[in-house]
């Protein structure tokens, strides 16, 4: 029942290694990326490569017809497809942020709307959008990031009361830190302004990322598994926080409060 699934962005990471985790468990994937070249080795071992930009209408258009043409449906979107765009709120220019927003957030949020009027018609389906730890939780020089992150948590439990009626689930799978190529980003914001006065805690920003995704992060292909557990489970649950440091990290925000977690957070950023 969750066949055909439709991946967005495959070229690396996650995404990369879900779509081959899923084929070697014989589900038909469609692959896709901006570039689908970059899908080659997908490809060679049996998935389906399109190319799809999250941000061009006409290219998700285009690669969710073309699914449909040949199945009736998607049986399972996996909303992949996102990146990180850290900086303190002041000084991120609203462009890059809108930019963000486009893909990590819209880009998700219209792939929705385009797989569900034939889920809706065949009586089944599962839209798997992958959020963050992120999601739930917030460091300062990312607020931007997890922004995105807030809405696809709030937009995905109203999705899934909406659709629940008409035999769809929605999932969300909440990634802590995992070694993929994400981490080279989520340090680095649009360019450090030494005579800024956010500067310091900037710099210290790239310091807690290269920790955080140094030894402690867990593989691509470990957070991959939750990807397949939320594509094969029956009964698929809300959320999956797939790393313990991210589930640690969540349920003490949670549980211990704001004043707690800023001032946790103030004394690992050494900001005064």
């Amino acid at each position: 029942m969750t066949d055909p699934i439709l991946i967005t962005g495959c070229s690396s990471g996650m995404g990369r290694e879900a779509a081959r985790a899923l084929l070697e468990r014989g589900h038909t994937v469609y692959a896709t990326a901006r570039r689908p070249e970059t899908l080659a080795e997908l490809k060679a071992k049996g998935a389906h490569v399109l190319a799809l930009d999250v941000t061009d209408i006409e290219s998700m258009r285009a690669a969710v017809a073309a699914v449909e043409a040949e199945h009736g449906a998607v049986g399972t979107l996996i909303n992949n497809a996102g990146y990180s765009q850290p900086g303190p709120i002041e000084t991120v220019p609203v462009a890059k942020a809108r930019a963000q927003y486009e893909t990590n957030v819209f880009g998700l949020t219209q792939m929705c709307q385009l797989v569900l009027p034939a889920m809706r018609a065949k009586g089944s389906g599962r839209i798997i959008n992958v959020g963050s730890m992120g999601g739930r939780m917030t460091l300062p020089v990312n607020g931007w990031y997890h922004s995105t992150k807030y809405a696809i948590e709030s937009l995905s439990d109203a999705l899934r009361m909406e659709v629940r009626p008409f035999g769809i689930d929605v999932v969300i799978i909440e990634p802590g830190a995992i070694k993929t190529e994400f981490d080279t980003t989520a340090g680095m914001g649009v360019g450090i302004d030494m005579d800024s006065p956010y500067a310091e805690l900037e710099v210290t920003n790239g310091q807690v990322f290269s920790g955080a995704y140094g030894k402690a992060a867990a593989s691509a292909e470990y957070g991959a598994k939750t990807y397949v557990k939320a594509v094969e489970a029956r009964h698929p649950r809300h959320r999956y926080l797939n790393t313990a440091s991210g589930r640690v990290v969540v349920y003490a925000r949670h549980f211990l409060g704001s004043q707690f977690w800023d001032a946790a957070v103030g004394r690992a950023y050494r900001w005064r």
